[in-house]
C-alpha cells in the first residue's frame, strides 16, 4: 500500500466496538478502512477510560508494536515503542524516556459511549 493511502485521522462517530474487547490496563490495535485509505491506531484502556493514538512513534515514524497489540511495557504502566524503547504516558502520550523524550504521540480522539469505543471527542 502506498504512503498516499495511509491516513492520519478518522472521522468522528466510527464505532470501534465494545470497551470490553480491551482488558483493563491493556491496549489494542485498530485498522480503520475508509474510502481514502487505511488508518492505523491503537487504544489504551485505563479502568473505564480509553485513550487513542496514531500507531506511529514520533522518533522514527515506525509503528510502536512489533507484535500485534503489545503496546505496553512489561510493567503495564507505560506505552513502549518496541523498536527503540521510547516510553510514553498512556493518558497523555508524553514521552518520558528514550530517544524522543519530551515529544508526544499523535492523539487519536476516542471516547466511551454506552459501552462502546467511538472515534471523535466526547463533546463532539
Amino acid at each position: 500500500m502506498s504512503d498516499a493511502a495511509r491516513l492520519f485521522e478518522t472521522p468522528a462517530g466510527v464505532v470501534l466496538g465494545p470497551v470490553e474487547q480491551i482488558a483493563p490496563d491493556a491496549a489494542r490495535s485498530f485498522v480503520v478502512q475508509l474510502k481514502a485509505g487505511r488508518f492505523h491506531g491503537f487504544v489504551v484502556r485505563r479502568g473505564e477510560e480509553v485513550f487513542g493514538y496514531l500507531d506511529r512513534c514520533p522518533h522514527m515514524g515506525l509503528p510502536l508494536a512489533k507484535t500485534l497489540d503489545e503496546y505496553l511495557a512489561p510493567t503495564g504502566d507505560l506505552v513502549l515503542c518496541s523498536w527503540h524503547a521510547a516510553l510514553f504516558e498512556p493518558e497523555t502520550g508524553l514521552c518520558v524516556g528514550g530517544p524522543c523524550k519530551g515529544a508526544r504521540l499523535a492523539r487519536w480522539p476516542v471516547h466511551r459511549c454506552e459501552g462502546l469505543i467511538v472515534t471523535g471527542d466526547h463533546s463532539a
